[in-house]
C-alpha cells in the first residue's frame, strides 16, 4: 500500500473572504504577542477554556506562539490571526488543530476579542478555515467541542454546518483547574455535508 502523503502546505496561506483576512500568527511580532496574551487572558475566554500551559505574561505568550509555529512546521496544526479585511484590525483567532492525515480528521478552536464580539467574527472565520481545511488538507471530518453551557459556541457550530453529535463526559478541564473535568458538546462537519450559506441570518 502506498504511504499516505501529508498535504500540509510548505508555506502557510493567507485566507481571504467574508470581510476577513486570516494569516498565521507571528511570534517575532510584538503586536501579535500582545494580542495573543490579551485574548488568552480574557475572562470570557478563561471561563470556557483552560489551556494546558496558561499564558500569564508576554514571555509565556511568546512561548505559546512559538509552540504553535513549531506545530505548523510539523504539519499537526495551523493557527490563524483573524483580522478585518479592510483595516487589518485584529479580531480574534482560529486554529485547525490535532490534524491526523491517516484518519483525515482535525479539530477546530477559536476565540474573539471582547470588542469584536457580536459581529459574526467566529462564524465567518470558522467558515473560511473549514473550507480551507477540507479543500486544501483533503480532510474528511472536522470536529469542534465546547464546554457544556457555552450556548454561543453551540449556535456558531450549527450555523457553520457542524452537526451536534452528543455529549462527551468529563472531556475538558474545569475553569482554571487541571485536576477537575467537565462535560463538552461534540459537533462535527464532514466533507460530504452540504456547504452552509454564508450570511444567512444574523451573525453571532
Amino acid at each position: 500500500m502506498a504511504p499516505i502523503r501529508d498535504p500540509f502546505p510548505t508555506a502557510l496561506p493567507e485566507l481571504h473572504g467574508l470581510g476577513l483576512r486570516l494569516r498565521p500568527w507571528d511570534a517575532s511580532s510584538g503586536a501579535d504577542v500582545d494580542t495573543w496574551m490579551r485574548g488568552m487572558r480574557d475572562p470570557e475566554f478563561r471561563r470556557w477554556n483552560t489551556p494546558l500551559r496558561p499564558v500569564t505574561d508576554r514571555a509565556s505568550a511568546r512561548q505559546s506562539l512559538l509552540a504553535r509555529e513549531q506545530s505548523a512546521v510539523e504539519g499537526t496544526s495551523v493557527s490563524f490571526r483573524v483580522a478585518d479585511a479592510g483595516s487589518d484590525t485584529v479580531l480574534g483567532h482560529i486554529g485547525v488543530n490535532e490534524i491526523k492525515y491517516h484518519l483525515k480528521v482535525a479539530r477546530v478552536g477559536y476565540w474573539v476579542l471582547p470588542e469584536a464580539r457580536g459581529q459574526g467574527v467566529a462564524t465567518r472565520a470558522l467558515l473560511l478555515a473549514t473550507r480551507w481545511a477540507l479543500a486544501e488538507l483533503k480532510l474528511h471530518r472536522i470536529e469542534l467541542d465546547h464546554a457544556l453551557g457555552h450556548d454561543v459556541s453551540c449556535r456558531i457550530a450549527e450555523r457553520c454546518g457542524f452537526a451536534y453529535e452528543g455529549t462527551l463526559r468529563g472531556a475538558i478541564f474545569e475553569e482554571d483547574r487541571h485536576d477537575a473535568f467537565r462535560d463538552a458538546h461534540l459537533h462535527a462537519r464532514l466533507a460530504t455535508d452540504a456547504e452552509p450559506e454564508a450570511g444567512g441570518g444574523a451573525w453571532a
